[in-house]
């Protein structure tokens, strides 16, 4: 039976993390190659072992990412056996999915998963670097600036040109993750005026999931070499979908229903004014 007919995609891959001494997470490669229906472990190794290179040469330390371990296991009649298999950091196990098997439904939603996993993680750490909302809403709008010109660039080289389009491209990417409200219905929620633009009355929350709907449309559109718009702009409503279903499965709100927040432009000119008096 497919391991999707009766649970989220986040839950199964929660109902097979695990938690060392240290309070750690982890995943077993050997049950992540089950949940990746990979007929045999020997299969997923090489998979594994791409994984490492790529590791390495993203300039992280593979053994903090993936250690190789004896595992004993029972074999029947009361008789054990020790078996290889590796524990993954959250880390390993996206830099698994970028090098699995993407015909597989499944690998495709653990790319969501783990992507979104790995993301919140980089980004919580940013935010101890910060000490109030503010900072971190000034952060994640400079974040969407950079990453919306990313978008726009994969965008074009998929056949998305002209201005029309783009908005239109834009718009697929809002109502996936706004439940099919598009940049209009938004901004017609929030109250906000002709000009204003809908990023600027974020908060924290709802850029981030802004951002990261951004990212991961970027890589999708480049990754899976996806030409033409129709093929863009359904790309893009995808992604906005899986984040939007992502925030459900984790308890989170809706961004459609987080308040509405004060004018960046407002806190970037008192920032501006408190290091002047510095």
């Amino acid at each position: 039976m497919n391991q999707l007919s009766n649970t989220g995609h986040s839950s199964v891959f929660e109902s097979i993390k695990k938690i060392n001494e240290q309070k750690m997470e982890y995943w077993s490669a050997r049950e992540l190659s089950k949940i990746f229906e990979y007929s045999e472990y020997r299969h997923f190794i090489p998979v594994i072992a791409k994984a490492k290179d790529a590791c390495n040469n993203s300039g992280h330390a593979v053994s903090d990412h993936f250690e190789d371990i004896l595992e004993m296991v029972d074999i029947g009649s009361g008789a054990k056996r020790n078996i290889e298999d590796v524990k993954l950091s959250r880390y390993a196990c996206y830099l698994i999915v970028q090098n699995a098997d993407p015909a597989k439904e499944i690998v495709a939603l653990g790319q969501t998963y783990f992507a979104v996993q790995t993301r919140r993680q980089e980004l919580s750490d940013e935010f101890g670097k910060f000490e109030s909302d503010e900072e971190k809403r000034l952060f994640l709008r400079q974040q969407m600036k950079e990453h919306n010109k990313y978008l726009a660039s994969a965008a074009k080289e998929a056949g998305v040109v002209r201005p029309l389009d783009y908005a239109i491209f834009q718009d697929h990417g809002y109502k996936g993750l706004y439940g099919g409200l598009g940049q209009v219905d938004i901004h017609r929620r929030k109250g906000l005026k002709k000009g204003q633009k809908v990023l600027d009355y974020m908060g924290s929350t709802e850029l981030a999931a802004n951002l990261f709907r951004a990212t991961q449309a970027e890589d999708k559109l480049r990754r899976e070499n996806i030409r033409g718009k129709d093929k863009a702009n359904q790309a893009h409503f995808e992604v906005g979908k899986k984040v939007r279903q992502t925030i459900k499965e984790l308890g989170g709100t809706m961004p459609e229903s987080l308040p509405s927040a004060e004018n960046i432009k407002k806190i970037t000119s008192k920032n501006k004014r408190q290091l002047g008096n510095k």
